[in-house]
């Protein structure tokens, strides 16, 4: 199947692409690596009259550190993100994550701007953003607008981007002193949509966790960032904890049911996630035995 017949413009500038959503508002989609865009318009599951290719705006590429934030531009591809030192150093969460990514076709022309605005329940990049406390910087034609990461993804699908707005960039703040990090997804191969994964970051203090960001993906209609996180904190872990925040994480989680997996695997898999991240951060197998 192809997709329906549309038309096209490859925008010169932000403001010009702004205009031309302006112009033509809903009838419109933004095109820019085209990894999500093309197969749904392929298989008719939407069909815009209009294509607007923002794929040639410089200024929405590109990472830098300024201070202790770290920004990347909405258009920079999946695999720099990858080579980055600079993300390598100052967030390594994401940096791991993207080898999760599909494959290397989608990740040499994917980019990061387009995969959260497309916002799939599955994708990473989503819960990334979660736990590493991203603000979300969309432009209009009235001005800018920050929007932090738990705002911004709104259902499947679905966030608080108007049709007539640009996500411009991403800010990150720097990764903390005695930081760690946690990534892994369950997924019939290596690269297929994941069944359940969980991003998290967190602040280690001598044997404990000062702060910790567990976001799950896959789980929902939206990545989701576990409040049973908190009984984790500035505490000594043990396995009855464990088994206590687990039972409290399940009853938390309202996966859905689908062809990939049911409600009931989805929730198992969360709480052997969850084991396995607290064992890793804290450097302590046991406390994933008995979640597996």
């Amino acid at each position: 199947m192809k997709a329906a017949a549309f038309g096209y413009v490859r925008a010169t500038s932000v403001d010009d692409a702004l205009a031309l959503l302006a112009e033509h508002g809903d009838k419109a989609k933004v095109l820019s690596g085209g990894q999500s865009l093309m197969p749904a318009m392929n298989l008719r599951l939407i069909a815009p009259e209009l294509i607007v290719d923002i794929a040639g705006i410089a200024e929405l590429r590109g990472i830098a550190v300024d201070g202790d934030i770290l920004r990347i531009g909405a258009l920079t591809r999946h695999v720099d993100l990858q080579r980055s030192p600079e993300v390598a150093l100052h967030a390594p969460l994401l940096a791991e994550a993207v080898a999760h990514v599909a494959h290397p076709a989608i990740r040499n022309r994917g980019t990061l701007g387009g995969s959260l605005a497309h916002a799939d329940p599955a994708s990473e990049f989503p819960a990334c953003m979660l736990a590493l406390g991203a603000t979300l910087v969309v432009r209009g034609r009235d001005g800018e607008r920050r929007i932090a990461a738990a705002d911004f993804f709104q259902g499947i699908f679905q966030t608080a981007l108007s049709v007539e707005e640009l996500l411009v960039a991403i800010e990150l703040p720097v990764s903390q002193k005695n930081s760690a990090h946690f990534f892994h997804e369950f997924a019939r191969r290596h690269g297929d949509y994941a069944i359940t994964g969980l991003a998290a970051q967190a602040v280690i203090e001598g044997n404990a966790l000062s702060s910790l960001w567990l976001a799950f993906f896959a789980v929902g209609d939206r990545p989701v960032l576990a409040g049973a996180a908190n009984h984790l904190l500035n505490t000594l872990v043990t396995p009855a904890l464990i088994s206590q925040v687990s039972v409290a994480l399940g009853k938390e989680l309202d996966p859905p049911d689908d062809q990939q997996a049911s409600s009931a695997m989805r929730r198992h898999l969360a709480k052997v996630l969850l084991g396995r991240c607290v064992a890793t951060l804290l450097d302590r197998p046991e406390l994933a035995e008995g979640l597996a």
